[in-house]
């Protein structure tokens, strides 16, 4: 163990020593490059072609560019478990998904505290970034951490949690903007996982009373967001059957001072189609079954076969054969301008269109062509035809699609073809339905 500088409980302290980030995604990976660019930092990743392509200056999700990958000097990449042993301080960022009953899986956080366990020292820091249900941090990783490395919580190394708040694909909101909410195991674990994160983050920290309040609050947000989503969603359904524009009532609403700025849609991702699944899991476990977490949840899990059945309605009603129908769906992340695939609700339309017997194509080129196929088996075209489909759904506002305009987007129609604008890419009088 390299020589570093001690807190008053004989822990070696944060502001001093190797930084180890676990899982250098859309999380580790900026984390790591601020921290880089003022003292030393170690990123790890099992994923061997990650950490190659990262040497070489290239980072596939498009957070980060060269440039900005070359300014952080003092970050070195590995995928070998002994370069990370001299780290005083482990922060861990992998995903913490759902599995495919929406319960909630650990493995890769669990996997990740494997491996600090197996390096841990005496003095050491373990902060956690991944989103997980209140007490996962201390019920479920510290007694793997404990159990590995022979040492104990507050006597021998120090945890913090400081729930990550990376926007994919915001470039004016990074995370040295974002107000940083750190927590401790002990006040002064607290004191010193804050003034660790205040290096970075300009716009400020806030420190939680626990570890448990921090991971609350985290997983809250994005509960808080899924449910103003769900509730525009079934207020798009209701105005839809009277025949009234859900973008112009949200506009005219918007007019007043505390309306909150919601747009219907597709809600996936690795944040708001997911975290409410880890709160709701947690409630049912101490007894309590949440009725409002979950309706949200049941509307905007439901709503790509609401748009696959609305399509397949409107293109009946103008006397479109469906059965080897051709229909052409733009965008297949889960947002915009952004190239993450992870939980995108756009499949969920294209299952649905399929299984009215519809021929689907999907057109994105934000995403990469080799990781749709693999997470989902879907061959992305380069260049849709022109005039070529029965049917066009807009489901992700990219750049890209916004300057094809109206007529470029129509263009790839046939003439009795339909435009289905979920995220109001085109003036409604330019589209055949809308959310």
């Amino acid at each position: 163990m390299t020589a570093t500088q001690s807190t008053p409980d004989g822990r070696a302290d944060p502001m001093a020593g190797e930084i180890c980030i676990l899982g250098l995604g859309y999380v580790g990976l900026p984390l790591a490059v601020e921290f880089g660019r003022i003292r030393p930092v170690v990123g790890f990743d099992i994923d061997t072609g990650r950490i190659m392509e990262l040497s070489q200056g290239f980072d596939r999700t498009g957070e980060l560019d060269t440039a900005e990958l070359a300014q952080a000097r003092g970050l070195r990449l590995t995928s070998d478990l002994g370069e990370i042993a001299e780290a005083t301080t482990y922060i861990v960022t992998v995903p913490t998904p759902i599995d495919q009953t929406r319960r909630p899986d650990l493995g890769p956080l669990l996997a990740a505290t494997r491996t600090v366990g197996q390096v841990l020292k005496s003095g050491d820091t373990v902060i956690y970034e991944s989103t997980v249900y209140p007490g996962a941090t201390e019920e479920d990783c510290v007694p793997l951490l404990e159990a590995l490395s022979g040492l104990r919580m507050n006597v021998d190394f120090g945890v913090g949690y400081s729930p990550e708040r990376i926007n994919p694909g915001d470039k004016t909101r990074r995370l040295p903007d974002i107000v940083k909410v750190t927590s401790g195991s002990s006040p002064e674990v607290a004191a010193q996982v804050d003034a660790l994160y205040a290096q970075i983050v300009t716009a400020g920290t806030y420190r939680a009373e626990s570890i448990r309040v921090a991971e609350a609050a985290k997983v809250i947000e994005n509960s808080q967001r899924d449910i103003n989503i769900a509730l525009i969603n079934e207020l798009a359904m209701i105005f839809n059957r009277m025949d009234i524009d859900t973008e112009a009532v949200l506009r005219a609403a918007g007019t007043k001072w505390n309306f909150l700025n919601f747009r219907p849609g597709l809600v996936g991702g690795h944040c708001i189609g997911v975290d409410p699944y880890y709160l709701t899991h947690k409630a049912q476990q101490m007894g309590y079954h949440p009725e409002i977490l979950l309706s949200g949840r049941r509307l905007n899990d439901g709503m790509g076969a609401y748009v696959a059945q609305q399509m397949i309605k409107a293109m009946l009603q103008r006397r479109v054969q469906v059965v080897d129908a051709r229909v052409l769906v733009m965008g297949l992340t889960f947002k915009e301008n952004c190239p993450d695939l992870r939980n995108t609700r756009v499949i969920d339309v294209i299952t649905g269109l399929r299984e009215f017997g519809v021929t689907v194509d999907v057109f994105d080129p934000c995403a990469d062509p080799d990781e749709a196929m693999r997470e989902y088996g879907i061959e992305l075209v380069s260049a849709p035809g022109q005039g070529a489909y029965d049917g066009v759904v807009v489901a992700v506002g990219h750049a890209a699609f916004h300057a094809l305009g109206a007529e470029g987007i129509r263009a790839f129609a046939t003439p009795k073809g339909l435009v289905y604008d979920l995220k109001y890419v085109l003036p409604a009088d330019q589209s055949d339905l809308r959310l």
